[in-house]
């Protein structure tokens, strides 16, 4: 049964995220706030969770999780960035998208695209979350969290405890989210690739 944090979403209660984060160190999925709807995350290192996290979501290894970053020197860690993919990036962080590049050694090879070797990553730009990634001190797992077998994502705790509480270790309520997904672009070929339209606004990286 999932623990329910309810925390200030401008001032989050640092001793609830730390009790979260140690659900997520056993191994733990938890859904939690962001600045697009809320979504399902867990350890980067674990691959049980990881797993779980995919069964939740009815998705499979073809799905792109995303690795949730503090900053961009930490998601240099984890990609392959050039210096004109970094200035795009350095566009559009902290924000509501996600980016598909070129996974480093430092991916777990089961969390990177089976063929392409590719991982979605992103920085997003929500207090809770953020003071989440600082406690955690390093980079999450994490999917969107849309039902399986729906489109749209959701953004309500009360709806998310109602439909997926057995399956959690916790649910991070800090209010309601957006409802709508990142924008989704492709940086690992020659030319920026849009491959979702979302929050994140296109003009801003001139695309």
């Amino acid at each position: 049964m999932a623990q329910f944090f309810e925390v200030h979403p401008d001032n989050p209660q640092i001793r609830l995220l730390k009790q979260a984060v140690a659900l997520l160190g056993k191994g733990g999925v938890l859904a939690v706030p962001t600045d697009s709807s809320y979504a399902l995350v867990c350890h980067l290192d674990d691959k049980s969770a990881a797993d779980k996290l995919r069964r939740i979501r009815g998705i499979d290894d073809k799905h792109h999780l995303t690795l949730l970053c503090r900053d961009l020197s930490e998601l240099a860690n984890y990609a392959r960035v050039d210096n004109r993919q970094y200035r795009l990036l350095k566009s559009a962080t902290p924000g509501p998208y996600t980016f598909i590049l070129e996974a480093s050694k430092e991916v777990p090879r089961r969390v990177s695209h089976p063929s392409r070797k590719t991982i979605g990553l992103r920085v997003p730009e929500h207090t809770v979350l953020q003071a989440l990634l600082e406690q955690h001190a390093a980079p999450l797992l994490a999917s969107t969290l849309i039902p399986p077998g729906e489109s749209m994502p959701l953004n309500d705790a009360q709806d998310i405890r109602a439909l997926f509480e057995p399956q959690l270790a916790a649910i991070i309520d800090a209010g309601a989210c957006p409802l709508e997904p990142t924008s989704v672009i492709d940086l690992s070929q020659e030319e920026p690739i849009v491959l979702r339209e979302g929050r994140g606004s296109l003009g801003k990286l001139g695309l």
